[in-house]
């Protein structure tokens, strides 16, 4: 028995929870992970599982035992890296969940340059704009666009999204031009399903003010909502990274731009606080030098630095 390769597999079941999800991501038959599974209690002589009909939980000696498996294969990742990957250009398959805007609009080409860059790259993305389980789902690598990190996550800031609203010229001419955000209860405003949609936050004087807004739709997909708004149906308020092309080609007007709304941090998640592998720290690192702290769709909007969210 390989003990390396049998602590590899016990922390995914533990972590996934389940033979049959292990099992499919290794293309393997369930039997054979409950066989190794089995071979290692054997070996230690202790139950690391308890099985029920629903879920795999740890035993009193599983978990730390767990926990243990972590350290050391975190150890032996890391002294493999040092002697290896750091002197090779980056390899290998990377799989992502990214939001839906921010990676059609923005991170697609850059993910084109860095496999151009380095041909032993493999890059597989789901777009989901909700939060996923980065160990369940077998993803490598989250982007997320957020004002607040999950407790526990292991996460890198890679940036910052600052949001503007906009009209399009057809909708201020039937509707007039709010001037101060507690004017737009009186507008058409656009709502994202996913964030706030019945208030809108403003940075008035060096404090956080919410102002309330409604609207007739709603919907979970901010291009959705940019087309909309550009068709003249109403005002929303939108990251400038989806709104820059609109501004810059079809005359869509950023409003209030004396009240910034607050930004929210763009970061690379990772799985678990385990050895992060060269070719997801070499991607991460790209990332982060393309957006940098200063984004190149903020400086086409001329857009001045906004306010972060409190901690």
């Amino acid at each position: 028995m390989d003990r390396i390769d049998s602590m590899r597999l016990f922390v995914r079941v533990a972590e996934l929870g389940s033979f049959a999800a292990v099992a499919q991501q290794m293309n393997v038959e369930r039997s054979i992970v409950t066989r190794k599974i089995a071979a290692l209690e054997a070996h230690l002589g202790a139950k690391l599982l308890a099985r029920s009909t629903r879920r795999l939980s740890l035993t009193s000696a599983g978990a730390p035992y767990l926990e243990k498996c972590r350290e050391i294969l975190s150890l032996v990742e890391a002294a493999e890296a040092d002697l290896t990957e750091n002197r090779q250009a980056p390899r290998g398959h990377i799989r992502i969940t990214l939001p839906f805007s921010f990676g059609i609009h923005q991170l697609m080409p850059m993910f084109g340059d860095f496999m151009a860059a380095n041909p032993d790259i493999t890059i597989e993305l789901e777009f989901n704009d909700s939060r996923v389980n980065l160990i369940e789902g077998g993803f490598d690598l989250a982007i997320r666009i957020t004002d607040k990190l999950g407790p526990g996550d292991v996460a890198r800031k890679i940036g910052s999204s600052h949001s503007v609203v906009v009209a399009a010229p057809d909708y201020l001419k039937k509707n007039g031009r709010p001037n101060h955000p507690s004017k737009l209860v009186n507008h058409e405003c656009l709502g994202y399903l996913l964030a706030m949609r019945s208030s809108w936050a403003f940075v008035i004087d060096g404090e956080t003010q919410w102002f309330p807004v409604s609207g007739r739709l709603a919907a979970n997909s901010g291009d959705a909502l940019l087309m909309t708004t550009l068709r003249g149906m109403g005002i929303t308020s939108a990251p400038a990274f989806m709104v820059e092309k609109a501004v810059r080609e079809h005359g869509l007007e950023i409003l209030l731009p004396e009240f910034p709304m607050l930004d929210v941090g763009i970061y690379a998640v990772f799985p678990s606080n385990r050895y992060i592998p060269h070719r997801v720290r070499s991607l991460t690192d790209y990332l982060a030098q393309q957006i940098g702290p200063k984004p190149v769709w903020d400086e086409i909007l001329q857009i001045r630095q906004f306010p972060a969210y409190p901690a």
